[in-house]
Order: structure tokens, then C-alpha cells, then sequence
């Protein structure tokens, strides 16, 4: 199979789908494998560090786009390359479809088949391709907050681990997944005194005892969220519904129970956010204010630190590139009910339910697309 990656052009985005260690493994198995120019430059590799392994430079992305059969990338597809997706294409890369009627329009519009990181499951019906992003998105979540919180910033100038004499800051988690964890370590090790929500009660169980003790959780209710986000000086929004587009559970009126110069940082901004005020920001411009409320919203955090990102994004898609350039994707996804799962769009038709509902397209189910 002809696989290529194109350099990624979404606002200050240095990650790239290939490392040369996944372009060595895919060349291996017998596969051509075309990069763009300066595709990996963000991160410190050089064409020169992927033609030794036998991939070929092309100088620009429609050229990767015309050659290639399936496209490995990062982010979802920008409307310049969307325009440049066939029938014949297999895209595989982060889609996050459900608060993006544009793209799904122009997914749907190009014919190709669209195979989206995000919803890939496992047998444990953990979402194998997320959870690597998650993890980094969750630990960056506290740094990037604890910045917002400087007075130079916007924030409420509270050091987050505090000092002797002075108490450490409130951190408040809402969901306690891999993100919430993560958030969650990085807040505890920091010193930061720190509640995490979550509705599940083995989740909870689950926190406590892996924490012993060292933060609070509470089960997530409309009261639980109003309360705790009212004494906290960072609040982080860690919600997933896989898929799906995220559930606002913090009101516009919520706001004004916070102290002006409190931290948001919305991770399930992807997702459409979990809070009613957010918007996606970029890490050009990251905050923005409402009722005097920080709002941080980086649609792609992982971003920020590329090079960890894309190496440790790279080590969970490569056997599942593999399996879909070895067999194909129709026998790949047939195969395997866990990179099924992937299949978003199909050939102009939506064949993830969750997508399908939020955007109001007809659902065909992912085997029905591929028996056809």
C-alpha cells in the first residue's frame, strides 16, 4: 500500500503521524511510504531521517495526497486538505466529528473512508488511541493552569502548591478517566489540595484507593459540581462520552458562583467542551474571559509538547496502521471489532451512531458499510 503523511497545519500543531521508526516497521512490510517536506521538523527529525529509512519526500502536501492510498496524520483534516480527499483514500488520524458539522460535511462530500483514532476500542473497552493523548492532555491541564492562574495572566495570583504559612490552591476535577488521573496525579504531586468527580462509584473506589487519601472525591451530581467548583481556584473539565459530543455541566449561571480570576481548562474542548462558555483557543492566543473567568481551551494541548506526543502516539497506532496497510482496511476492520469501532464515515455515509445522532445523518452500521 502507498501511505503517506502530510505536515500538519493546524495552528501551532508540530506533532506528525510517522516517526521514522513506524515508517522502518511499515517499509518492512513491504509498503511505499511518502512524507511531505519538513513534516517532522516541528519535533527535531529531518527528511533526511526518514528517506534513510525508506520513506520518499514529496515537496508538497497535495502531491502526498495524490500519491498515497491511506493518509496517517494527527489532527483532523483542515478544510484545504479535505478538499484534496478522494473515494480511494483511507484517512487515519484524530477526527473528533461530533461538534464539527463542517468537517463531517466535507468527510462525507470527499467519499473517503474515514477512520477516526478517538473511538478505536480494546478488549478492556479502553479507547487505546486516546488514552495516550489523554494522558499527556491531563497532565498538561495542570501546568497550563497553573499559569492561567498567575496575576499576569488574568488569574487570581494563587501559587498552586501554596507556601508554609499559606494555604495550597483548590483544585477541582471533574471526570476521573484518564485525563481526570492524570490531572489529578500532576495537581497531588504539586501539592495542590485537589476534589475529582466522576459517576461511576467503582471509578471513585478506584481513585481513593490508588491516592490513599491524598485528595477527595465526590460522586458527580448538578450540586456536587456547584459546590465544589465554588471554593476552587482551578477547575479542571476532564469529561469523555466516547465520540460523542461532551455534556455542559457547567452553566453559564455556575459562573457566577466562582471568584473572579478562577481557572478553567476545558480538555473535553475537543469533544465541544463540557462547559457551557467554552470555545477552542489555540496556543497562539490559549485564554480568553467570561464574567472574569479564565477560560483555557486548547483544542490540541498535546501540541504544546510534540515531541513526547508524537512518539508516544505513534508507539499505539503503529499496529493498527499495520493491520490496515497489510490487509486493507475493508479485511483490517472486518477482522477486528476493536479497529472497527474507528470507522466514522464510510464512502459518504456516517457509520458511527453517536456522530450520526448529534448531527442528525443516517447511521448505517460500520458492518453493513463494509459487507456492501
Amino acid at each position: 500500500m502507498r501511505i503517506g503523511t502530510p505536515r500538519e497545519i493546524k495552528n501551532h500543531e508540530y506533532r506528525v503521524g510517522l516517526t521514522p521508526a513506524g515508517v522502518r516497521e511499515l517499509c518492512a512490510h513491504g509498503h511505499e511510504v511518502f512524507i511531505e517536506a519538513g513534516a517532522g521538523l516541528g519535533i527535531g527529525i529531518a527528511d533526511e531521517a526518514y528517506v534513510r529509512v525508506g520513506a520518499t519526500i514529496l515537496p508538497t502536501a497535495a502531491e502526498v495526497f495524490a500519491t498515497a492510498e491511506m493518509i496517517i496524520k494527527v489532527k483532523e483534516p483542515q478544510p484545504a486538505e479535505c478538499a484534496m480527499l478522494r473515494p480511494h483514500h483511507v484517512l487515519f488520524t484524530y477526527l473528533h466529528l461530533a461538534p464539527d458539522p463542517a468537517q463531517t460535511k466535507a468527510l462525507v462530500d470527499s467519499g473517503c473512508v474515514a477512520i477516526a483514532y478517538e473511538t478505536v476500542t480494546d478488549a478492556r473497552g479502553g479507547l487505546p488511541l486516546l488514552a495516550p493523548m489523554s494522558e499527556v492532555a491531563g497532565r498538561m491541564s495542570i501546568q497550563a493552569g497553573a499559569h492561567a492562574m498567575e496575576k499576569a495572566q488574568g488569574g487570581n495570583g494563587v501559587l498552586l502548591g501554596g507556601v508554609p504559612g499559606v494555604p495550597a490552591a483548590e483544585v477541582v476535577v471533574i471526570g476521573g478517566g484518564v485525563v481526570g488521573y492524570n490531572a489529578a496525579r500532576i495537581a497531588v504531586g504539586m501539592g495542590a489540595r485537589v476534589t475529582i468527580l466522576d459517576r461511576s462509584l467503582a471509578r471513585l473506589n478506584w481513585l481513593d484507593t490508588t491516592f490513599d487519601g491524598r485528595l477527595t472525591t465526590l460522586y458527580s451530581t448538578v450540586d456536587a459540581v456547584e459546590t465544589s467548583i465554588a471554593r476552587a481556584d482551578l477547575v479542571i473539565g476532564a469529561v469523555l462520552v466516547p465520540g460523542a459530543a461532551a455534556p455542559k455541566l457547567v452553566t453559564r449561571e455556575m459562573l457566577g458562583l466562582m471568584a473572579k480570576g478562577t481557572v478553567i481548562v476545558d480538555v473535553a474542548i475537543d469533544q465541544g467542551g463540557c462547559f457551557a462558555t467554552s470555545k477552542p483557543t489555540t496556543h497562539q492566543e490559549p485564554t480568553y474571559l467570561v464574567d472574569g473567568i479564565v477560560h483555557y481551551c486548547v483544542a490540541n494541548m498535546p501540541g504544546g509538547v510534540a515531541h513526547s506526543s508524537t512518539f508516544a502516539l505513534s508507539n499505539a497506532t503503529m499496529p493498527f496502521a499495520l493491520a490496515l496497510a497489510d490487509k486493507g482496511y475493508r479485511k483490517a476492520l472486518l477482522d477486528d471489532p476493536h479497529l472497527r469501532e474507528g470507522l466514522n464515515v464510510h464512502h459518504g455515509r456516517i457509520t458511527y451512531k453517536a456522530v450520526a445522532d448529534v448531527l442528525g445523518y443516517d447511521y448505517l452500521p460500520p458492518q453493513e458499510a463494509l459487507k456492501a
